[in-house]
């Protein structure tokens, strides 16, 4: 574990620690260079010996890292430092899926939807890519304090192939799909499942599959049949609990083919909340359960019995009802012809059956005893130099492999013809830059080479970007410095510093020069430096702001020799978009290039950039319970805590009002509420691998006493 104030790569300082998962710890960290905060996921020490481990830890990266998309943590860095492997992603402030229906219970529908749409995106953006994420669920999912829904931990993503799963990669049991959990191919359709496990979770409040042990509930998800969503949330839409059912289907063909699909049918769910345009694909006649009776198999078994081992009595019912059936009464005939009939015809039978299957083993052995023999070398036919060429020829003909070619430096298209001359397949991973191949060639293959692999098996193979080296923009010097940031970052540029140097021709603020020059080549992690125009260093007179517009207040603040810098706020004083405060006092002298932050009046942008307060809770006492917890089947006995939820002033409030090593029930809770509030939510919680997981809620009631 990391400490406060310890330095990554001599860039990123951490500030703390944000959250622990299987594999790794989660940090904030400033990163210095850019002068940002980012989540840093570092692996834990014990795993870091392990090869298995890091390369599991190096895929996560890559999987992530070519993935931009606004629902997807974006991944800015990975790298190692005296041990220590780190990915460096973009910091989300919130808190996740898994918390927030904890905090809340059940979600609306109409929030529900939106997250889901949301995820959909995101997961359809790796699909695209050829990334399966194989481990959809509420707690990879983040809800920033902005509203935007993000998917995060690609740790065992895997580009999409004929091995794509194996039994030891499963994500969650929870949320496993049924070709996961019996560790069978896993492709987008998995996340599909997982999905809509994850959306039958936030309208219910609860997994549709529980148990003791995971593999009861990876049973479940083999074998049981789902409660419908509406059995706990009545009056959820039946469009949106089909989309869940389709989702959720067992067999992946009858799921939804493809993240676009859900999107679809998601949006239209939200304009025809009843309507039946959700097509889910019924089961063949063949794939059902057909249930025989007792009384039908002892039919069947007498049946197939020869004529004379049936009674005779059975003999002529059957036979009577093969007749009325026919439409005639059969005729009367001497019951003992028909016993020696059926008889003779029965002996027959069996040995002519006997005798084939005499004479088919023999073929058979005779067959084998020739092959074995020729593999021996007990039968030789020609020379013996004939016989071993003969041999070796079979041996080359039958064998499994095959050498795999050399594709690297190709085309496309010649490396598929290549590769399939050698019988074997190909399959595009992505792109990466190569100062040795030119863009669009070949760069890399998987397996390499020469060696050896199983034929009709896929070679993984990237194309070549071409040169690494990205050009620097033009026209930064004149720019201010936030537009000069911007368009290096956009750019690909990710190491930008800032020095500021004093100017009587260029104005605060503004660029006067960059190193290295404009146009030129460089790569995306090479130092960029903008030196910024900190003004002429003479003494200046601030002017006055309060009641100007802000395009206006900031041209003048730059022809002032001030560097300006807005936030937002509320007033009744000035009109939406004008100055209403400033920082340093107008008609004072300060030095040219000082910052000055302008506060605009803008109810809007003030509201998305402040966060909601959560309301004062006032306790005095008089407010309390006492009220018996019966059973939780889902609680295990491990150190728990219990949470009483209760809105206050239209807003949920959270007070653990219990915790320990164990609890026992029935419980009696006894604690005091907010005042004036007469009901609430207790949820119980359990620690599991160092996280709170929740088992259990009730509504309790309070009296004032």
């Amino acid at each position: 574990m990391l400490k406060t104030g310890m330095m990554l790569a001599n860039r990123y300082e951490i500030v703390g620690r944000i959250g622990s998962g299987g594999m790794a710890d989660v940090y904030k960290a400033m990163d210095h260079k850019l002068n940002r905060y980012v989540a840093v996921k570092v692996m834990k020490s014990e795993f870091s010996s392990d090869s298995t481990f890091v390369s599991k830890f190096r895929r996560e990266a890559q999987a992530a890292a070519g993935l931009a998309n606004p629902n997807i943590v974006n991944v800015y860095d990975v790298g190692e430092d005296q041990g220590n492997y780190y990915i460096v992603m973009e910091l989300v402030e919130g808190i996740t899926l898994k918390e927030y229906i904890a905090k809340k219970g059940k979600l609306s529908v109409r929030e529900a939807t939106s997250i889901a749409i949301q995820v959909c995106m995101g997961l359809a953006a790796a699909h695209d890519q050829g990334i399966v994420h194989r481990d959809v669920k509420p707690q990879n999912i983040i809800i920033s304090t902005d509203g935007k829904v993000k998917v995060t931990d690609f740790g065992i993503a895997r580009a999409t192939s004929s091995n794509t799963i194996s039994a030891n990669a499963m994500g969650s049991v929870h949320y496993s799909s049924p070709e996961q959990v019996r560790g069978g191919f896993a492709d987008a359709r998995s996340d599909i499942y997982s999905l809509g496990i994850t959306l039958y979770e936030m309208v219910t409040g609860r997994v549709p599959f529980d148990g003791e042990t995971t593999v009861a509930i990876a049973i479940k998800h083999l074998q049981d049949e789902m409660e419908p969503p509406s059995k706990y949330t009545p009056d959820l839409p039946y469009s949106l609990e089909q989309i869940i059912l389709k989702c959720t289907q067992k067999t992946v063909d009858r799921r939804y083919q493809s993240m676009n699909e859900v999107i679809t049918d998601l949006k239209r769910s939200l304009m025809e909340p009843n309507g039946h345009f959700v097509q889910l694909t019924p089961l063949s006649s063949h794939a059902r359960t057909v249930m025989i009776s007792p009384a039908e198999r002892t039919a069947i078994r007498e049946a197939t019995k020869p004529a004379a081992q049936r009674p005779q009595q059975e003999q002529k019912t059957y036979s009577s009802v093969s007749a009325a059936k026919k439409g005639y009464e059969e005729p009367e005939r001497d019951d003992d012809d028909d016993d020696d009939d059926g008889e003779e015809v029965s002996s027959k039978l069996e040995k002519a059956v006997t005798i084939g299957g005499f004479i088919v083993c023999g073929i058979i052995i005779v067959v084998l005893i020739y092959f074995i023999g020729r593999a021996a070398g007990l039968f030789s036919f020609g020379s013996s130099t004939s016989s071993t060429a003969s041999v070796t020829s079979t041996a080359v003909t039958d064998s499994n492999t095959v050498e795999v070619p050399n594709i690297v430096g190709m085309s496309e298209d010649d490396a598929k013809a290549a590769a399939s001359a050698a019988g074997l397949g190909i399959k595009y991973q992505g792109e990466e830059a190569s100062d040795q191949y030119a863009a669009g060639l070949v760069c890399q293959q998987d397996p390499a080479a020469g060696t050896q692999a199983a034929k009709n098996s896929t070679i993984y193979y990237y194309r070549s970007t071409g040169s690494g080296a990205l050009t620097i923009p033009s026209n930064l010097v004149g720019s201010s410095q936030s537009d000069a940031q911007a368009a290096l970052s956009s750019t690909g540029f990710t190491n930008v510093q800032v020095t500021t140097e004093q100017s009587d021709s260029v104005a605060a603020g503004y660029v006067i020069s960059v190193s290295p020059d404009e146009g030129t080549q460089a790569t995306a992690d090479t130092t960029i430096t903008l030196t910024v125009s900190s003004g002429t260093g003479e003494t200046v007179t601030v002017p006055n702001f309060v009641g100007v517009d802000k395009d206006t207040a900031i041209s003048k603040a730059q022809n002032a020799g001030l560097i300006p810098t807005i936030q937002y706020s509320t007033s009744n004083d000035v009109s939406t978009g004008e100055v209403m405060s400033q920082s340093v006092d107008a008609y004072s002298k300060v030095t040219s290039g000082t910052e000055i932050v302008l506060t605009v009046n803008d109810p809007d942008e003030a509201t998305a950039a402040t966060p909601t307060p959560t309301p004062e809770v006032v306790n005095t006492g008089n407010w309390t319970t006492s009220s018996t917890l019966g059973a939780s089947k889902s609680y295990t006995g491990g150190a728990y805590k219990l949470v009483l939820v209760q809105t206050v002033n239209g807003q949920e409030v959270d007070t653990t009002v219990a915790e320990g090593d164990s609890l026992s029930f029935p419980y009696l809770l006894e604690c005091n509420g907010a005042d004036g509030v007469d009901t609430g939510t207790v949820y119980l919680y359990e620690e599991v691998d160092g996280d709170y997981v929740p088992r259990a809620q009730w509504t309790v009631s309070f009296s004032q006493s």
